[in-house]
């Protein structure tokens, strides 16, 4: 059963840019929040001293912020907590170290990379899962203090029980059983004396009152670990629930190698924030109804725990165009313009920025496209398809002589134009508008022909219509 005041949580490591799979997770628990009115946290988990960097945090708020995943607490909010970033709480989990070894629930391992390694591959060759065979379980002070003076620095293992059944519900994935016996103990602080994931993550969760974790189903494995840790300190444990995996096209894990970018990557391309999260929203979760493109509020209105898939879920470039193509259709104009070049403002009269996007709106997925329109509208430049060369041909000088002709009486109305042409050439439909389109724009497909050529104007209309004549 979910507690009645929700607070759930993103704890990503600074230690590389934010791809879709990090934002999928922060965006289902920040999902779960606001539908419920309750809280969404940030937690850096920056414990990995070599590898965090400040930079990769501050990419990876900024990111939070463009996609408009807020949080109520964490980094640069505040709370309950005086650091909301694991390396600024190193002396919270000493204090828990010491509670876990004062009931002997942990002990010292002076056990080397090497000696771990062997002692995997022996089991593995013998057909057994790999765990701690539990070497320095029963080292006695005197072996301890021996060990400490010879310089070895050794890591901290939990105790785990024995012959327990470690039984806990998943809200995503249903009733979980895991056997104490084939977990063996875990290290709890490393070597160099920094937290180990599994302890820190959980110890945070329950100090920081984090009440739901949803999170990727490479996790499942943890949960086992993590509730012993917060029953044996008796510190309340959150609820657990596991997302499915995001899958490439080739069904390896999402990665760089096969389709995915950053946040950032993403961004700097053009892609709309609005565009990436409905999209995601709908990866590995489903909507009783299509709902068509929502702002977060909504998505949050319609999400459901119940409707989270189990099974692997599938990027599909195609499926998140889609989305892109639907935002870029209902993004406000003047918000479209200012995501344009400066060289379209540049070339854009002032007068008519608003006819330009609405003519050319229906044809961009990305905002620099709108640069290649702004050439063909408002410069001498025009670089032509084969595919318009072609139809040029085929359509004769004789063409595009009336075309001008009709252009002239026309004054750019284009039905009038159209009108016009048909009359004079007696052609119609595809080897009408085609030949035309073609000498406008040097291309065979794209915006509508009336918006472009209102833009365009007379003149520049009828230079390319000779240019076309002088072709054929």
């Amino acid at each position: 059963m979910i507690h009645t005041m929700i607070k759930t949580r993103f704890a990503p490591s600074p230690t590389g840019l934010m791809h879709l799979g990090n934002v999928r997770t922060a965006l289902f628990n920040a999902l779960f929040a606001y539908q419920t009115g309750g809280v969404f946290l940030l937690r850096i988990e920056d414990t990995d001293l070599e590898r965090s960097k400040l930079e990769f945090t501050q990419q990876l708020l900024a990111d939070l912020r463009w996609l408009g995943l807020l949080w109520q607490e964490g980094p640069e909010v505040g709370g309950t907590q005086s650091s909301y970033a694991q390396s600024e709480r190193g002396d919270i989990y000493a204090k828990y170290y010491a509670e876990l070894e004062a009931k002997n629930l942990a002990y010292p391992c002076f056990c080397s990379p090497q000696e771990l390694a062997i002692s995997r591959k022996i089991q593995l060759s013998s057909g057994k899962a790999p765990r701690y065979s539990g070497n320095c379980d029963h080292l006695s002070p005197t072996d301890i203090q021996r060990k400490l003076e010879q310089g070895l620095q050794p890591t901290l293992r939990f105790r785990l029980p024995r012959h327990r059944l470690i039984e806990f519900t998943d809200i995503v994935r249903g009733n979980q059983q895991f056997a104490s016996a084939d977990i063996g103990d875990f290290i709890i602080r490393r070597a160099d004396g920094t937290p180990a994931f599994f302890f820190c993550n959980a110890v945070d969760d329950a100090l920081m009152g984090v009440t739901c974790v949803l999170r990727g189903e490479d996790h499942l494995a943890n949960t086992p670990r993590q509730i012993l840790i917060l029953e044996s300190l008796n510190l309340p444990v959150p609820q657990y629930g596991h997302i499915s995996m995001i899958l490439g096209a080739d069904n390896a894990p999402l990665s760089k190698r096969n389709g995915s970018l950053s946040i950032q990557e993403l961004k700097q391309n053009g892609w709309l924030a609005e565009a990436v999260v409905n999209y995601l929203a709908r990866l590995g979760h489903t909507f009783t109804e299509e709902i068509g493109l929502r702002p977060l509020a909504e998505l949050a209105q319609h999400f459901s725990l119940e409707r989270l898939g189990k099974a692997p879920a599938h990027f599909d470039m195609q499926q998140m165009q889609h989305w892109q193509q639907a935002a870029m259709n209902q993004i406000d104009t003047s918000r479209l313009w200012q995501l344009l070049d400066a060289e379209v403002h540049a070339l854009v009269p002032s007068e008519l920025q608003q006819e330009f996007i609405s003519a050319v709106r229906p044809n961009l997925l990305f905002p620099k496209e709108a640069l290649h329109w702004a050439k063909v509208l408002f410069t001498d430049e025009l670089v032509m398809e084969d595919s318009a060369r072609d139809t040029l041909q085929q359509a004769g000088a004789a063409f595009f002589t009336h075309a001008i002709t009709a252009l002239e009486t026309s004054q750019a109305d284009y039905k009038q134009l159209i009108q016009l042409l048909k009359e004079s050439t007696g052609t119609k439909g595809k080897n009408l508008f085609m030949p035309l389109r073609a000498a406008l724009t040097g291309e065979t497909h794209g915006p509508e022909m009336a918006h472009l050529l209102s833009l365009m104007g007379v003149a520049r209309a009828r230079h390319r219509l000779q240019n076309a004549a002088q072709f054929c």
